[in-house]
């Protein structure tokens, strides 16, 4: 047998690498009005709060570069994203001591939901821009959550709000059988 490359480190079980940026949703992809969209930070914060576009693109950004895995079994490694990191929407709305879950909502009724320890990782972005540009609307633009250490499915397409829970409320396809913790290292891909 031969020996793990650095490649193969980076592979989580069961997972092809993909070269090209596979596109997977539910429903008809979100149209985009710049005059009409709005995202909502709401549930156990102390500063509910909603932004229009203009007000959201000037928080502060960060840039990280990641590989992201699809339950649909690809892998994409060294993607680049820019958005809004989860910390500083924690920083504006100031989540009660007893949230201890986030719920990201997005068009066509979809939901995704994590602990809020996941969220709050370093690498979690409310992202915007991929590859240097606006986020086409395939892949969930003009904004979408960005959870790289869990399968796809929790990096909600087409975001427009973020909602802070006590207790864990599953999501839309968390109720129709996916796993709940979705991390792609234990294959926690269905229930």
């Amino acid at each position: 047998m031969a020996s793990p490359t650095k490649t193969d480190d980076r592979l989580p079980p069961g997972q092809y690498l993909a070269r090209d940026f596979p596109v997977l949703h539910v429903g008809s992809p979100a149209q985009f009005d710049e005059r009409k969209w709005r995202f909502r930070i709401f549930g156990l914060v102390e500063h509910p709060q909603e932004f229009d576009w203009s007000a959201f693109t000037k928080l502060p950004t960060k840039t990280i570069k990641t590989d992201i895995h699809c339950v649909t079994r690809w892998t994409k490694y060294d993607t680049v994203w820019e958005g809004v990191p989860f910390s500083e929407i924690v920083r504006l709305a100031r989540p009660k001591s007893e949230a201890a879950f986030v719920v990201t909502h997005g068009a066509n009724g979809y939901t995704a939901n994590v602990p809020l320890a996941v969220a709050s990782d370093d690498d979690v972005l409310f992202a915007y821009k991929y590859d240097g540009a606006p986020l086409e609307t395939i892949h969930g633009g003009p904004m979408r959550m960005l959870i790289p250490k869990r399968y796809f499915w929790k990096s909600t397409k087409w975001c427009d709000g973020v909602e802070f829970i006590a207790q864990d409320r599953p999501g839309f396809w968390e109720v129709r059988g996916y796993n709940n913790d979705a991390d792609p290292w234990k294959e926690e891909r269905y229930w």
